[in-house]
């Protein structure tokens, strides 16, 4: 049984749900999840959650991502990217200025209309199922932010009209989506070629391994090598030590009050919350027992002067 995080390279062809069923079979376990959907011709990085690790399949998902994509202009398709049916074709009149100055306008927020060959669902149905019964439904327009776009590679514009660029962007953005509307706003049209992610969070992808790889630390029993733990995601945040006197209580679920942390910092650690610390309210904590089991984050509730739980981990041996 793992438990934790493990940084996965997804190859093309595979969906998100087929590299969880594979890794359910490696790891002979079914507590697996993923955080975050890429399209089956997408490769790059895919973290999955395993054991009480999935309990941050949620928190990684609202994490920004990263990702290198290839363009390519005067096309477009029902699926925006150039796996998809051809729905037109046009002449492409765009050099580098041009290209660089439009890209421009979609840094920041903007509004961005979900495809209709994804996985958001209306009316209880998912929209690629409607799609394929070639039906089109209204899609409400969602606010995303994109952080950066970096073109990378132009030098392709005037004979294959395709280019490559970065997108550094928040949850819920589809990069297919993006290609279409740089086309739109070009008045040409496009659709994407390619797409890498390059990264979630702090995960990326120069530490990503295939499921090959992983099914190889599997038969060298080196798997524990690559599991990030859960609580490696919180380090930013100060930790508390509890008296085994209520570890029971814990346990179980339940909060605690500073009275039930123990005082002296461990070996002069910077990060360790000393009791009689003024909290402020909604103060996070990563909270462990006196044999460095770690129990999950807590949060101050001033009103009741207690520590809440607000992510449980910890699980019974």
């Amino acid at each position: 049984m793992y438990n934790g995080l493990i940084n996965v390279y997804k190859e093309a062809g595979y969906t998100s749900s087929d590299v969880v069923a594979r890794l359910r079979g490696i790891l002979k376990m079914k507590k697996i999840g993923h955080t975050g959907t890429l399209d089956p011709d997408a490769v790059g990085v895919l973290v999955v959650c395993v054991g009480n690790g999935t309990k941050l399949c949620d928190m990684l998902t609202d994490h920004d991502k990263e990702y290198i994509a290839v363009c390519r202009l005067g096309v477009t398709t029902d699926t925006q990217d150039m796996s998809g049916r051809v729905l037109s074709t046009t002449d492409v009149d765009v050099d580098s200025t041009k290209l660089h100055e439009v890209v421009k306008r979609f840094v920041g927020e903007y509004d961005q209309i979900p495809p209709m060959y994804s996985a958001i669902k209306i009316g209880g149905k998912k929209l690629y199922e409607l799609a394929r019964q070639g039906k089109e439904v209204e899609r409400k327009p969602r606010r995303i932010r994109i952080e950066s776009i970096t073109i990378l590679d132009d030098s392709h514009l005037q004979d294959e009209h395709i280019f490559t660029m970065e997108v550094k962007c928040s949850k819920g953005t589809y990069i297919r989506t993006l290609c279409n509307d740089i086309g739109e706003a070009l008045g040409c049209g496009a659709a994407m070629e390619h797409l890498t992610r390059t990264a979630v969070g702090s995960f990326h992808l120069d530490t990503a391994l295939t499921l090959d790889q992983i099914e190889q630390k599997r038969d060298e029993g080196t798997v524990e090598d690559i599991v990030v733990s859960t609580e490696s995601l919180f380090r930013d945040l100060d930790y508390c030590i509890i008296k085994d006197s209520i570890r029971k209580l814990l346990e179980n679920g339940n909060g605690f009050k500073v009275k039930d942390m123990v005082s002296q910092a461990p070996e002069d650690e910077d990060d360790y919350v000393e009791p009689d610390k003024l909290y402020a309210d909604g103060t996070r904590v990563r909270a462990y027992s006196e044999d460095k089991t770690f129990f999950g984050i807590y949060k101050y509730d001033a009103r009741v002067e207690s520590f809440k739980v607000e992510k449980f981990f910890y699980t019974a041996k």
